[in-house]
């Protein structure tokens, strides 16, 4: 019986006995957040990816960033830099591949856009046209990332703006992302390879300053062998090597926090509907302001387009136009900023659409008449790149009025990818216009002759529609004579500039001795305005020897090359 007993009791505590049933498990204590611990936080499939293939996207990002340095060092318009750009879309390509992310349909736009931009650095010396050519090519990388991560079909302007710096700045928090990567890569088997890397990474950073002493010493021991190695001893200095390891370090870090950042996905994808507002206020607003611009494109298409209107005592057509292109343009930009937001913001309402289908047509009566008076102010003062800015500016904002216009019956218009287009485009038509050649043209051919029209006549006749349009174009006595401003010009403008300092008997032999400057051996001084008056075309030419030197096989620039050429 003992036996059976306690084959009995083994069974029970097994809880294999059916007729006595086994004691119930305790219940799991529910979970609680424990005091000063953080709850743990979730990770994306991007994020898992970037920490599992470390191996990856750290040597990767590295030898990016060296490149970049390799491109960029004292080389802002150099032939690299459209292979630099090439090379941030092979990177950011080879990374959506790692973290298994397709290209989207569209992606080509932005990606051939930024090329034609990086060529469009390479071929120009305009400063002003590479400032705001890398600036699109940086605002298109930022869309272009934006579009590969989250689900931007419908967003606006104003999301854009803020979903890129939210990118920007919450990027900085991602600093300690490639170390913590790393640390954590080091210890599984798969990435035995790639921390062989980084060994080579730092033997590198060992061995340079080693190499750069020993290089000093077999210099100064041998005079062929200086002679030999001197560039590379004038190029060798603590600033430049500083400069160059900075670059690296910088692009290293913000590649790869901008890559860990969109990872997260922590940019919210929805659009909230704002349009909550009541249209009674818009209506008043806009309404009021309607009715005053209809009083005003009445007197503009009245006076101005139709040429029945008199100069008020006093003025010029020149001071007339001077005096409005200006504002009408700052008018236009504050109607289209108006009209967007009554159209985010305000309920649907048949009479609000009305209005601002009226007030976009005012606009385009503003643009018109903005555009006519630059035209009349350029008659009588000529060319000048801001200008043809104003001329450019206005044409975009025509062109997305008329964007607008559709929006404002057909809600699914896609403004923002439409405004991008036309933005985009425009811009490349400019930047590969190259103004300064234009602004060279067109005043150096009427730079020695003028009509009989004066532009300061104050009491001078009323010109008619056809007087504006046919005939000859400029409204001068005088032929052009503002050659400060033609010292201003990049070496886009070579091509005219140096067939005509030629013409005046200018030595252009000058621009390859030593010191082009005939008469200063610098053009310094407080009488600096009357010097590049008089010797403009030796001070050009000193400007550009300066630039003639920076051509190299790295730092290769078309419009330079030209302007060299055109000297020989």
């Amino acid at each position: 019986m003992s036996e059976r007993n306690q084959e009995i009791g083994s069974e029970a505590v097994n809880g294999n006995n059916v007729g006595i049933p086994a004691p119930a498990a305790p219940a799991a204590p529910p979970l609680t957040a424990v005091p000063g611990r953080k709850p743990p936080k979730t990770e994306t499939e991007e994020t898992k990816r970037m920490k599992e293939n470390f191996g990856f996207f750290g040597p990767v990002t590295f030898w990016y960033a060296v490149f970049y340095a390799f491109c960029m060092f004292k080389n802002g318009s150099g032939v690299t830099f459209p292979f630099f750009v090439a090379g941030s879309l092979l990177f950011l390509c080879l990374s959506l591949s790692k973290l298994g992310i397709t290209l989207k349909r569209g992606s080509f736009f932005y990606m051939a856009a930024m090329m034609l931009l990086g060529i469009s650095t390479f071929c120009t010396d305009d400063g002003r046209l590479i400032f705001f050519n890398k600036a699109g090519i940086f605002l298109l990388m930022m869309s272009l990332l934006l579009k590969q991560f989250f689900d931007t079909s419908k967003w606006k302007l104003g999301k854009y703006c803020g979903a890129i710096c939210q990118l920007v700045v919450m990027s900085f928090g991602e600093l300690g992302r490639p170390f913590a990567d790393l640390a954590g890569n080091r210890k599984t088997k798969e990435q035995k390879g790639g921390s062989k890397f980084w060994y080579i990474v730092l033997g590198l950073v060992i061995s340079l300053p080693v190499l750069f002493i020993v290089l000093l010493l077999l210099s100064s021991a041998d005079v062929l062998f200086r002679r030999i190695t001197g560039n590379i001893m004038e190029d060798i200095r603590p600033g430049n090597i500083l400069n160059i390891l900075f670059r690296i370090a910088f692009i290293f870090f913000a590649s790869y926090c901008l890559t860990s950042y969109l990872s997260k996905r922590k940019i919210r994808e929805e659009v909230s509907d704002l349009r909550q507002g009541e249209p009674v206020l818009a209506i008043t607003v806009t309404g009021l302001l309607t009715l005053l611009y209809l009083l005003f494109s009445g007197v503009q298409i009245v006076g101005l387009f139709m040429g029945k209107m008199q100069l008020p005592e006093g003025y010029t057509y020149a001071m007339y136009a001077r005096e409005g292109f200006f504002q009408l343009l700052a008018v236009s930009l504050l109607n289209l900023v108006i009209v967007l937001i009554c159209m985010s913001l305000f309920k649907k309402s048949k009479l609000l659409k009305a209005i601002l289908t009226v007030m976009s047509l005012c606009t385009f009566v503003m643009i018109a008449s903005s555009a006519l008076r630059m035209v009349m102010y350029i008659r009588f003062y000529y060319l000048t790149f801001l200008r043809i800015l104003v001329l450019w500016s206005l044409a975009v904002l025509a062109l997305l009025f008329a964007g607008v216009l559709i929006g404002i019956f057909l809600e699914r218009f896609p403004m923002f990818r439409y405004s991008m287009a036309v933005v985009t485009l425009l811009y490349l038509a400019l930047s590969f216009a190259h103004p300064d050649y234009m602004i060279a043209r067109v005043n150096i051919s009427n730079a020695s002759w003028g009509n009989t029209v004066s532009a300061d006549a104050g009491n001078a006749e009323p010109l008619s529609q056809a007087d504006l349009f046919h005939g000859q174009f400029f409204l001068t006595s005088l032929p052009y004579q503002d050659y400060r401003y033609l010292t201003g010009l990049s070496a886009d403008a070579a091509p005219v500039l140096v067939p005509y300092m030629k013409e005046l008997g200018y030595d252009t032999n000058a621009f390859a001795a030593e010191n082009p400057v005939t008469y200063e051996t610098e053009f310094r001084g407080e009488d600096l305005d009357r010097r590049k008056e008089r010797d403009f075309g030796y001070y050009w030419m000193w400007k550009m020897q300066k630039k003639a030197e920076t051509l190299g096989i790295r730092t290769f620039n078309v419009s330079r090359y030209r302007m060299v050429r055109y000297f020989q």
